[in-house]
């Protein structure tokens, strides 16, 4: 029974030695696989289909726009007849910048009493994909090289102490 004893303990530590290394590749194997998941971010708004379709030119006013929606995202730059209500759905990969993967901008507009007269509703479409030229902005003059840039003044027309226009002229 002794010897039964000391081989057990033996036995059960080999056979978790053989297991541990399986044990930790499936932990590093599910850290690794969580870090490559989408992140979903929402902006704006958060568009509720009912209340949004509830909202109908000639029979609401600018009042109950605002009991049924709240307050807008925004209201018009030049007047303030026009609500815009934005809402903007995106996706992450990992240290990716955010893509957007839904939009929805209700504009409602209204007559100079409050009445509602239109409601627009535009979606992705409008997003536009802006790609910079580059890592250098163009601009106009000639290249210089980096010591053109330090040496370039040395002997120029016009030196302080030299009597030219650019400095003062002596007795």
């Amino acid at each position: 029974m002794r010897n039964g004893d000391q081989l057990m303990p033996h036995f059960t530590t080999s056979f978790s030695a053989r297991r541990a290394p399986l044990l930790l590749g499936a932990v590093a194997l599910a850290l690794a696989s969580g870090g490559c998941a989408q992140l979903k971010g929402r902006q704006g708004y958060v568009v509720d289909p009912v209340l949004t379709e509830a909202i109908a030119p000639g029979v609401d006013n600018r009042e109950s726009v605002e009991k049924t929606l709240g307050r807008p995202t925004f209201v018009g730059q030049f007047s303030d007849n026009e609500y815009y209500y934005v809402s903007r759905e995106t996706r992450q990969l990992a240290f990716a910048n955010p893509r957007p993967v839904a939009q929805q901008v209700l504009r409602v507009r209204f007559d100079p009493a409050g009445n509602v007269v239109a409601v627009d509703r535009t979606g992705l479409e409008l997003v536009s994909k802006i790609s910079p030229e580059g890592d250098k902005t163009p601009t106009l003059g000639r290249e210089r090289s980096f010591f053109e840039d330090i040496f370039g003044n040395i002997g120029a027309v016009g030196a302080p102490g030299m009597g030219g226009s650019g400095g003062p002229s002596g007795p």
